[in-house]
């Protein structure tokens, strides 16, 4: 059944009229076009559909749109601000923190999430918090010493 829900995405109301149980990730790219979340698993283990529901690293491929009405939204095209990138977008260019590239918004939103709540995570902590993404292309080294130099305060030149 169609209904309009509201919302803020990356920092602006919108109001959408969908069916408020389609998944947030199809309405996120098949009516908004935002294609930064990507379809994985679609079971809510690899990680590749994560956005930030009010703060919280979450899947989008789970959550039904009508979950998310009057919360904030961001997706990884929402991240950088104009043409800067994000301290943690910046620190995975500076780490080669991606190879293919299909896990990296996923990745970067879940260690946002993580920092949010530990700005200066340990690398348990980083471990931890990424358990839930995966990266299929070996590039997960790479990925950890990203989010610890953003921690470190080292890296993703601020």
């Amino acid at each position: 059944m169609s209904r309009t829900v509201e919302l803020h995405l990356n920092g602006h109301a919108i109001g959408l009229e969908t069916d408020g149980s389609r998944s947030l990730l199809w309405v996120l790219r098949g009516e908004l076009g935002l294609t930064g979340a990507k379809h994985g698993c679609g079971e809510g283990v690899c990680g590749a559909c994560t956005v930030l529901v009010d703060g919280a690293a979450t899947q989008a491929c789970l959550t039904p749109v009508a979950a998310v009405a009057g919360k904030r939204v961001v997706t990884i095209e929402g991240l950088a601000e104009g043409d800067r990138l994000h301290p943690l977008q910046q620190a995975f260019v500076e780490a080669g923190g991606f190879q293919c590239g299909f896990c990296t918004p996923g990745m970067i939103l879940a260690a946002h999430a993580l920092l949010a709540r530990h700005p200066r995570a340990t690398r348990q902590q980083i471990l931890d918090g990424l358990d839930g993404n995966l990266c299929r292309c070996g590039a997960h080294q790479r990925i950890v010493a990203a989010v610890e130099q953003v921690a470190a305060g080292k890296g993703g030149a601020s």
